[in-house]
């Protein structure tokens, strides 16, 4: 048997492990319990987690650290008080402990609204988190609570679990009049994506410019608790993303009434932006004239940078890569691949989706793949272990140049294997350093294109 062949057989061997086990190699999400995040990316929230030891600090580390370098904000990272449940609480209950944990907490933090979430502990051995949880919320303390174990979902599962706890039972019933042009936005989860902070604050920057008074919810642009208590008197939801969100609003449609506008694709470039900012105005019922005069400034403004960039380009276009795959959440994915194809001409040759979208949202992905350009139509496919990832992206034939990746910290090696390039562009991100860098609308666009061309260049060097 030759080497070749027992390496095979080995990998084989390895792949229906993986099948019968159905572990995973090198994850791109996390827990549900991770979406104490989704609780710190509100200002002056702080999450509570009532789960095992070093549970909160490894959610931390990998969404929050390892990716990007985000730091943890007023809330996160070393702030986050924890049960760190033992033997005793799985034995006796930590009902208890979790008591003393939030009079202590309510002691020595300041916060307009802290958030209770629970680990596999205490949701295997059946705590009555609510039952505590609701002894503070009766004395008047700013709190709730959201289940959210691991076996509930990934961190994607529990920020849609996080943001309905807090509309429940903090925002609460309002029948209170609608304010006109007001918008609530449901986008991007925050520090799983890594430009999340940057992103949301291009997002409200170009919605005020066509005239709406933007709720962003999440980031440094958020007001924090005072938008949230907001939210029943918008006018109405945008859901800006593939299907993130979608609960959310399909929950405050029927809770409040409210109709929402479901953008499944996070526009990048002068062309989507333009697209996505009118039909905004048209479903909003905006003052169309002045929301034009601030697209044509925007766009004036993004074509004299390309107007530069032309020189570049026409000058090295030979050395460029002809095709890309991504490897990432289908939010970033189907945003990427939309300004690739049809403002770069570049050609798709792999997209593969990592966050596992619950199943009802799939064919909707799917048919945005399909339909990416006039003349373009490519399948996506969904996979969640590294392992075969990397397999697909190796069988892709990417013609006779070196592909560019945009993908993760674990697609560093494959990229040296193809003799390509890579953009980190999601979970984990551990080369790049993000602060408030954004990729998508009008001024994101034209950092991705920086970044793209640098690292093509630097590649090439």
């Amino acid at each position: 048997m030759s080497h070749g062949e027992g390496l095979r057989q080995s990998q084989e061997a390895v792949i229906g492990k993986t099948q019968k086990t159905n572990s995973i190699q090198q994850i791109r999400y996390a827990c549900s319990i991770a979406a104490l995040h989704s609780a710190c990316a509100i200002p002056r929230v702080i999450p509570i987690t009532h789960c095992g030891p070093g549970c909160a600090d490894k959610q931390f580390m990998n969404v929050a650290f390892y990716n990007g370098f985000q730091g943890g904000g007023y809330g996160g990272g070393a702030v986050v008080p924890s049960t760190n449940a033992t033997e005793k609480e799985v034995v006796f209950g930590g009902m208890e402990r979790l008591r003393e944990l939030i009079a202590a907490s309510l002691e020595v933090l300041e916060a307009d609204l802290f958030v209770v979430l629970t680990g596999c502990i205490s949701d295997l051995v059946g705590d009555d988190v609510g039952s505590v949880v609701k002894e503070f919320q009766l004395r008047g303390v700013p709190i709730v609570y959201a289940e959210t174990g691991g076996f509930k979902g990934n961190n994607f599962t529990g920020h849609e679990l996080v943001t309905r706890a807090i509309i429940d039972q903090f925002v609460g019933d309002d029948e209170g009049p609608r304010d006109s042009g007001v918008v609530n936005v449901w986008s991007l989860l925050p520090f799983h994506n890594t430009f999340w902070r940057g992103d949301l604050a291009e997002m409200k920057r170009i919605l005020e410019g066509v005239g709406l008074q933007v709720n962003i919810l999440f980031g440094h642009e958020s007001r924090g608790v005072a938008e949230w208590k907001g939210i029943p008197r918008a006018q109405f939801n945008l859901v800006l993303s593939p299907w993130l969100g979608l609960e959310t609003a399909e929950h405050l449609q029927e809770k409040y009434g409210q109709p929402y506008l479901h953008v499944p694709v996070i526009p990048i470039g002068a062309k989507q932006t333009s697209a996505f900012l009118r039909q905004v105005v048209e479903f909003a019922g905006l003052d169309r004239e002045k929301a034009e005069q601030f697209i044509q400034k925007e766009e004036n403004t993004y074509y004299r940078y390309l107007e530069d960039f032309s020189d570049f380009y026409a000058e090295y276009w030979w050395g460029l890569p002809a095709q890309f795959a991504v490897i990432g959440d289908s939010a970033y994915n189907l945003a990427l691949t939309k300004f690739l194809v049809n403002q770069l001409g570049v050609i798709p040759g792999k997209l593969i989706i990592t966050e596992n979208p619950p199943e009802r949202f799939r064919e909707g992905i799917r048919e945005q793949f399909r339909t990416i350009a006039d003349d373009v139509s490519v399948e996506v496919e969904f996979e969640e272990d590294s392992w075969r990832i990397h397999q697909l992206i190796r069988q892709t034939y990417f013609g006779h140049k070196p592909p560019i990746i945009f993908g993760t910290t674990w697609e560093r090696d494959l990229v040296k294997e193809l003799k390509g390039a890579i953009v980190e562009v999601g979970f984990p991100a551990s080369y790049e350093v993000v602060l408030s860098r954004s990729y998508v609308g009008y001024r994101g666009a034209l950092t991705l294109l920086e970044k793209i061309y640098t690292t093509t260049v630097s590649a090439s060097a």
